[in-house]
């Protein structure tokens, strides 16, 4: 039996790991033999709607099951899907498609391995306890949302009687919320329990008041106990699988958590993690945050999955696809254009190879992956896997922390890298001012360095600057809203437009 295997149990159709007890039985045996692999991302094109992805699991799935099929040691981590909005049909499944598809979809599209609900629970008892905290007097004012995983619009802004009056509070999806960051960053569970003791209940008189000031944190984190723990499962053709931790790259990370990739790169020689949207979303806080602030290794290559539709139709948008494989290049992370075909438009391939090659991308990887799986990969993957197979340094070493630099710094670098838009078309909402002061004051009032807080975009899945049709000369950022998540160690800054609680397409 393998070392992973000691610390894996049965959880119905797929397994349970404990990650943190595996990664700390490593980190005590250094003698243990293990592995160390590489990480390729899979990330996309910019989806001309919200609404639809281009591919990305279809894609990771098929990918690995060609690199396993070319004898290599492959394996992908995953995020676990929302069910409010992916499994009611909105974009699609979570889980590949077709030949592309995990063996139990329907467990993963559904959240059935159990740590969204859970997740759920945990955030909403901590609301619970803020609003009895209210009564007995140690707040005012509650700033935690609760959550939910099926999408209401009349939950979005509510206000809750108190009998004294009323106490505005607010419902948000479960992969969006703070206690989400927090298991998708931390390491252990003490890291947990020490980020959840720091979350910011509320205020009293305008002081911030934190949950581990009148919490007994061990109800929470009990309740966490199997969800911090990755599933394991594997696609149709047997390619090992983990799934961890929530999507919504726009709104929130958009990445699996780092203890599952760590897990899974001792395990396998390449992991390949699958970042939520385009590379404006998942991609860039994969690099900026999991990466340069939290320490989780820089990849090795990326995958930048489109669609012939997506990349050619618009062409005022036709700047995006081009503009994100260069980021990725210009970052040495060697870009893999990969074509994800419907059905019907094998005919294209001559034009869309010729098209790319204008461009000077490297060779693009085409194909059919919900028809043919990954058959239809095995073939093109020389480039690809001789770039990752490369011992370049530069690819290997992470980028220097921008902690300590002013919010608006980071944010104006942000802007320039990942979207392609320089500081002075930066520009502020009414009320972005007031909301930046308000975020300030509550991190002094809490001891808490406001520059030291890791920056997270929130942003339309769907555009990169306000408007990206517009030439390039003319496009703009607007800041809209500052708030503290001070116990992931984030603070979000609202962008273009967003939704926390957005509503599910009727198919």
């Amino acid at each position: 039996m393998s070392i992973l295997e000691s610390f894996t149990t049965s959880y119905g159709l797929v397994s349970k790991i404990d990650a943190f007890g595996f990664m700390d039985y490593l980190n005590q045996h250094p003698d243990e033999a293990r592995k160390h692999g590489k990480v390729i991302l899979v990330t996309a094109d910019t989806p001309l709607k919200a609404s639809r992805g281009e591919g990305k699991t279809t894609t990771t799935i098929a990918l690995v099951d060609a690199l396993r099929k070319r004898g290599i040691d492959a394996a992908a981590v995953l995020r676990q899907p929302s069910m409010g909005i992916t499994a009611a049909g909105s974009k699609g499944g979570a889980s590949g498609g077709g030949k592309a598809s995990l063996s139990h979809p329907e467990l993963i599209d559904w959240g059935l391995c159990g740590e969204m609900a859970a997740i759920a629970s945990a955030q909403n008892l901590l609301v619970s306890f803020a609003e009895k905290a209210i009564d007995e007097g140690i707040l005012d004012k509650i700033l935690v949302p609760r959550v939910s995983e099926v999408p209401s619009r009349s939950l979005r802004s509510i206000a809750v009687d108190f009998g004294k009056g009323t106490v505005p509070e607010r419902v948000v999806l479960t992969p969006t919320c703070e206690l989400m960051q927090i298991v998708v960053l931390s390491r252990s569970m003490e890291e947990i329990s020490d980020r959840v003791s720091s979350m910011i209940a509320g205020t009293k008189d305008g002081n911030p008041v934190t949950f581990g000031s009148f919490v007994d944190l061990w109800r929470i984190t009990n309740m966490l106990s199997d969800a911090v723990k990755p599933v394991k499962t594997e696609t149709v053709n047997g390619s090992p699988i983990y799934v961890h931790c929530g999507p919504f790259a726009n709104v929130s990370l958009g990445i699996p958590s780092l203890i599952s990739v760590e897990m899974a790169c001792a395990e396998h020689d390449i992991v390949i993690v699958e970042a939520g949207y385009g590379t404006d979303a998942g991609a860039q806080k994969w690099l900026d945050i999991a990466s340069r602030e939290y320490g989780a290794q820089w990849p090795t290559a990326a995958v930048v999955v489109t669609r012939a539709s997506t990349w050619r139709d618009d062409k005022t948008l036709a700047w995006r696809y081009p503009f994100h494989v260069e980021h990725l290049e210009s970052l040495h992370i060697p870009a893999f254009p990969l074509i994800n075909l419907w059905d019907g438009e094998d005919d294209q391939i001559p034009d869309l190879l010729s098209y790319a090659s204008l461009l000077k991308f490297r060779k693009p990887i085409i194909g059919n992956l919900f028809r043919d799986g990954g058959d239809a990969l095995v073939e093109q993957l020389d480039g690809f896997v001789s770039a990752i197979d490369s011992e370049i340094p530069a690819v290997r070493s992470l980028p220097e922390s921008r902690r300590g630099k002013s919010l608006r710094n980071r944010i104006e670098l942000l802007c320039e890298e990942s979207y392609g838009v320089p500081c002075d078309r930066v520009i502020e909402k009414d009320g972005f001012a007031d909301s930046l002061s308000e975020a300030l004051d509550l991190c002094n009032k809490a001891g808490i360095v406001f520059d030291d807080l890791a920056l997270v975009a929130v942003k339309s899945p769907a555009t990169m600057t306000d408007d990206d049709h517009k030439l390039a000369n003319e496009r703009t950022v607007t800041l809209k809203k500052v708030e503290v998540h001070a116990g992931a160690g984030l603070v979000q800054v609202n962008l273009t437009s967003s939704l926390t609680t957005p509503m599910p397409k009727i198919v």
